[in-house]
């Protein structure tokens, strides 16, 4: 390489010249290319971004199987269920949660007060924020339709989230979601539906299922299993009850598997999607 005269009559600065190139040359060199650092970063498992809610959307949006899960947030059994079905979602990657909501007419004004504020939350700050606002709601409600201590506010209300709130854009989704809840039969929380994105085969179970009975539910799901079971509650939900009706019945409703979507012949359960789970095939029964 020459160098310019100036650093001729000056080697000190003609040598610092040439160092500075070199270092720069060495970076350049060593910077990740963007499609490059792209690949690596999916080869790594990164998480596919969430689409735009709602619905609302827990765990990976790549996951095979979804768990939909109708709930009230004045139901007491929907509250105690919430961490349970939050920590099994953190612990299995293949299955994520998507929330309906379902107020029930017992519950109200207190239940679609929650959910319009939880609602808002959700549109303000994305899917993040909705379960912040969900786990703060079940925190801090009385349940059974007696809604938040008197003066409390939520205490991340923005402008934005109050504007929300002064709308009628929550309520149209509150609606939506209560009517497909209605079209489905469901009447009482919690209730889910397990949905396989690969076949598009469902199942419907009302109550707090527990983590090996839901993987059991999987199981038939993935298999296409046309044989009905009983799953079991979690261990945090009182014995005996499986949650709460819409109506003045007795809160006892049964705990059950049925399959909204024609399968073909039953096959043996499969374990592809579940890897190195190595948890036993069947639906565990709920005690009499």
């Amino acid at each position: 390489m020459r160098l310019p005269s100036f650093a001729r009559r000056h080697p000190r600065i003609g040598l610092l010249i040439v160092a500075t190139i070199a270092v720069a040359s060495w970076m350049l060199l060593r910077a990740p290319h963007p499609a490059t650092e792209s690949m690596s970063q999916a080869a790594a498992g990164a998480e596919a971004p969430k689409p735009a809610g709602p619905p609302w959307l827990y765990g990976r949006a790549d996951a095979r199987f979804t768990v939909v899960g109708y709930a009230d947030l004045e139901c007491p059994y929907c509250r105690a269920y919430f961490p349970a079905l939050k920590r099994w979602i953190d612990a299995h990657p293949e299955v994520n949660w998507q929330w309906h909501h379902l107020p029930l007419s017992m519950h109200e004004p207190a239940a679609t007060a929650g959910a319009r504020l939880a609602e808002c939350a959700g549109e303000t700050g994305g899917h993040a924020t909705f379960w912040q606002a969900v786990a703060w709601l079940y925190a801090h409600t009385r349940g059974d339709g007696q809604g938040l201590p008197e003066g409390l506010r939520y205490p991340d209300l923005t402008p934005a989230m109050q504007g929300c709130l002064d709308s009628e854009r929550p309520d149209a989704v509150i609606r939506a979601q209560a009517v497909e809840a209605a079209q489905q039969g469901l009447a009482a929380t919690p209730a889910l539906q397990l949905r396989d994105r690969e076949s598009g085969k469902t199942l419907l179970l009302h109550g707090p299922v527990e983590g090996d009975a839901l993987l059991s539910a999987i199981d038939l799901l993935a298999a296409g299993s046309t044989t009905a079971a009983e799953p079991a509650h979690s261990p945090d939900m009182p014995a005996g009850v499986a949650g709460d009706h819409g109506s003045s019945a007795s809160p006892g409703i049964h705990a059950g598997v049925s399959e909204t979507s024609v399968a073909s012949e039953p096959k043996a359960p499969s374990e592809s999607w579940r890897g190195s789970s190595g948890l036993q095939a069947g639906v565990t029964h709920m005690p009499r």
